[in-house]
């Protein structure tokens, strides 16, 4: 699978068409097998956070981002199962409150990292600004930004110099040990349609359905196309996009696994070594341990 991981990557520099994506690919694997090889990497996922918290060198921060009903919470649940809570912390969104918007679009965000040995998880992230805020621009007017009190500012130099920002800000962490994984779950505007029929007529999942979702969806070519021009505009080698076909749950979640874990791998987790005075220390404790009456 590491092949199909690498199809993929949105690859820096090259301009993104979502067109050249299946939303509904999943390899040569069945269902069953596909649900055995996660059980098997998140083993492996739970080791590696486990080092990575020892080592204290690196935090982990993973992004998603999706159309409404895409499957971003249950791959949240399924994939980070195996992480131990305490070293684990997941952020989820929402439009900005009054002191959000009091400062730059990126605050809130920063303040949302992982610590080093942390693995944090945003779900949706500081790209909501160069997306749901592309399509809507009048929401940018809520930052109340010098020079843009009308939304016929809000023109593509703006949008470049905010992808710029993201840029910057991202490059930054990663110079400061946060390694940046971007999720996308790409999945199709049919799915979505079941997926939103499924909640409407399951009883227990109503709550999970918002009238406002269908008239974001009326605009779905125009956030297929933010995303496009995120996506091309910010993967960059130290913190790059992933496109992963959405339409099967199961399979999403494993290529998400299999991302997590080539990305620990690349790290090169080490446990800490105690030094000889250290290591002298406990073979005496341990010396005592063992002859107490």
């Amino acid at each position: 699978m590491k092949d199909e991981i690498e199809q993929y990557l949105a690859t820096p520099g090259k301009k993104i068409s979502l067109k050249n994506y299946d939303t509904h690919y999943r390899g040569n694997l069945q269902k069953e097998e596909g649900k055995e090889r996660l059980e098997e990497i998140k083993l492996r996922l739970s080791v590696s956070q486990e080092t990575l918290y020892a080592e204290d060198r690196y935090s982990v921060l993973v992004i998603f981002q999706a159309m409404d009903a895409a499957g971003k919470d249950s791959a949240i649940q399924h994939v980070m199962s195996g992480l131990n809570p305490q070293g684990c912390q997941v952020y989820s969104f929402k439009a900005p409150n009054s002191e959000e918007y009091d400062h730059d679009f990126l605050w809130r965000h920063y303040k949302a990292l992982p610590e080093k040995g942390r693995v944090g998880i945003h779900n949706r992230s500081h790209y909501e600004n160069v997306l749901v805020c592309k399509v809507h621009p009048e929401y940018v007017l809520n930052e109340r930004i010098p020079g843009y009190q009308d939304v016929k500012k809000i023109d593509n130099e703006f949008w470049e110099k905010r992808y710029e920002s993201i840029k910057n800000f991202e490059q930054h962490l990663n110079n400061n040990g946060t390694v940046i994984i971007k999720i996308f779950l790409y999945v199709s505007k049919e799915e979505q349609k079941q997926r939103f029929l499924e909640r409407i007529n399951d009883p227990s999942k109503n709550w999970k359905f918002s009238s406002g979702d269908i008239e974001e969806r009326k605009l779905w070519k125009e956030y297929m196309t933010a995303y496009e021009e995120a996506i091309t505009a910010t993967s960059t080698e130290g913190s790059p996009w992933y496109i992963i076909p959405a339409d099967q749950k199961w399979y999403a979640r494993l290529a998400i696994s299999h991302i997590l874990d080539e990305t620990f791998k690349k790290l090169n987790l080490k446990f800490p070594v105690l030094a000889k005075e250290e290591a002298e220390k406990l073979d005496q404790i341990k010396a005592q341990l063992i002859n107490e009456e």
